[in-house]
């Protein structure tokens, strides 16, 4: 790997500087995925690896009449930030809702293999999912098993992860599981992340248990407000584009080696999700999630909906809230 002078790596930072003023408060969640990589990254810095050019498709949905990508629905490469090298990932939402299938899968397992050997300044993951395609179960399935295994691999390697989730589908499904293998979690208040999506649990247990068109109710259960003050993501910035940026920045400045991959960190997190449940072994009546940050120390749980950013991130210093890791 080449080294970079000092000289070098103060105009990076500078023309990293300038980009970031540069940027208008774009939409995170209206942008594509190629839109974000231009905008959040240092000018001109992503090298795609495996490109649209390239043609590297699902073998599987030609075979199927679905339509294909010539990218798979995920942009990877090199890039700078803040001047410094860092390996990068962007699902592409509008292309089968982010679903990962085998091809798209294996691009996401050969960027973290790849980072082993070449160890960027961190991996950063663009999430825009809504899990496993369905036209692919088995391969999709295996896919993200092979994802899970390789974030954590870097990880005890001493590269740090950071998951970016703010845009229209949300992050669902395996990807969902994928996001809190990860060191740092960054969501904006339009993110969503969970495991099931809505309309998977209306459609396995009813309306009656979950309303999927009541975009409310969906926010309160999965948004990044809700993320944020239930302690499931490190960061809860406005849905700009450039705010993700600088918490990504500042992520790599908090994690210059990836937190440990140990037994002793897992027991953590699992007695940390045990508090929680217990939290809600009372009966409840009405909202689950107002009842959820009432007992987090949240007084006037009603109003969180209407509070901007600043705002809900200032709740979390309450003693009752848990920090996810």
């Amino acid at each position: 790997m080449t080294a970079t002078t000092p000289t070098a790596h103060a105009n990076a930072v500078a023309a990293s500087a300038a980009s970031t003023s540069a940027v208008a408060a774009n939409s995170y969640a209206e942008c594509s995925a190629r839109e974000r990589l231009a905008q959040l990254l240092d000018p001109g810095s992503f090298h795609e690896w495996l490109p649209p050019a390239e043609r590297v498709m699902s073998p599987h949905l030609a075979q199927l009449g679905v339509p294909s990508a010539f990218d798979d629905g995920v942009a990877i490469g090199r890039a700078r930030l803040d001047g410094r090298t860092v390996f990068v990932a962007a699902q592409e939402g509008a292309f089968m809702g982010g679903g990962v299938g085998e091809v798209h899968g294996a691009k996401l397992v050969g960027l973290l293999r790849r980072a082993l050997r070449e160890r960027p300044a961190a991996v950063l993951l663009l999430l825009d999912s809504g899990g496993v395609r369905l036209h692919e179960a088995n391969a999709g399935l295996i896919a993200v098993s092979e994802v899970m295994r390789a974030v954590l691999d870097a990880r005890d390697a001493g590269i740090p992860v950071i998951a970016l989730i703010g845009a229209a589908n949300g992050c669902f499904g395996g990807m969902g599981i994928v996001a809190r293998c990860t060191d740092f979690v960054v969501m904006s208040d339009l993110g969503r992340l969970a495991m099931s999506g809505p309309e998977v649990i209306e459609a396995s247990h009813g309306v009656e248990e979950f309303d999927a068109r009541d975009r409310a109710l969906v926010w309160r259960t999965t948004g990044g407000k809700h993320r944020w003050l239930s302690g499931d993501c490190d960061a809860l910035v406005e849905d700009e584009v450039v705010a993700f940026r600088r918490a990504a920045i500042d992520a790599m400045d908090a994690l210059p080696t990836a937190r440990a991959v140990t037994l002793e960190a897992l027991e953590a997190e699992h007695a940390l999700l045990a508090r929680r449940l217990a939290l809600l072994d009372a009966p409840v009546s009405g909202d689950e999630a107002l009842a959820l940050w009432r007992q987090l120390g949240v007084e006037d749980a009603a109003s969180v909906p209407d509070l901007d950013v600043a705002e809900v991130v200032a709740l979390r210093t309450g003693a009752a809230v848990p920090e996810h890791r």
